[in-house]
């Protein structure tokens, strides 16, 4: 929690300069308040200069990118399992999901 407070700071304050100049593609160094140096890329994400604290930094990132592609794939999946086109949708798992005909003489 600390660490994040930290870096929201070291963003604000680096985010006037970052506005006030054109698109950067070069990550920009700056530094905490509380002295870490640090790096914010373009894309919104920063991590630190120190290789070791920053690797640690890069796992964590690359797992919640896989456990947010695992949710968005689950979610289509779902999504193209499901019958009914019009309407509501009956999911896997629904007990009316491949029940059948309700029709008594095809039962």
């Amino acid at each position: 929690m600390k660490i994040a407070s930290v870096a929201f700071l070291a963003l604000v304050l680096a985010g006037g300069a970052v506005s006030a100049q054109p698109a950067a593609k070069e990550p920009i160094e700056t530094t905490t308040p509380n002295g870490e140096k640090i790096r914010l890329y373009p894309d919104g994400h920063w991590e630190y200069v120190d290789q070791k604290k920053a690797e640690v930094q890069r796992t964590e990132r690359v797992a919640e990118e896989k456990k947010k592609e695992a949710v968005v794939q689950a979610k289509t999946d779902r999504e193209k399992n499901a019958q009914g086109l019009l309407g509501a949708k009956i999911y896997p798992g629904d007990p009316d999901f491949n029940r059948g005909s309700l029709n008594p003489k095809l039962r």
